[in-house]
């Protein structure tokens, strides 16, 4: 039942951030574009994606006109996502030494 559950969880949590990089790389597709972040859709993916890509503008300082800022980010999330499965996969085992 709980593992159930965990699963459920597991699966949300790991779609959520699947759906967050596709959001990441439109977000990063739209500065190629005249008007993009004008856009409602650039506006929408400002308000989600910018807060995360602003933290790495802190520490990832720009090549001549270019930012990587948003390459780290998107390599960010991808550790992060190791991160959420290694400890999904920490609970799964202490669920089966108790139970």
């Amino acid at each position: 039942m709980i593992v159930s559950i965990l699963q459920v969880i597991q699966n949300l949590v790991m779609q959520g951030l699947v759906l967050y990089r596709y959001a990441l790389v439109i977000y990063f597709l739209l500065s190629w574009m005249p008007g993009g972040y004008q856009s409602g859709i650039g506006q929408f993916l400002t308000r989600i994606c910018e807060p995360y890509v602003s933290v790495f503008r802190q520490f990832v300082p720009p090549i001549g006109m270019i930012s990587l800022a948003g390459l780290v980010a998107f390599f960010a999330l991808n550790f992060i996502e190791y991160g959420v499965a290694a400890v999904f996969n920490i609970l799964y085992n202490l669920l089966m030494i108790i139970g």
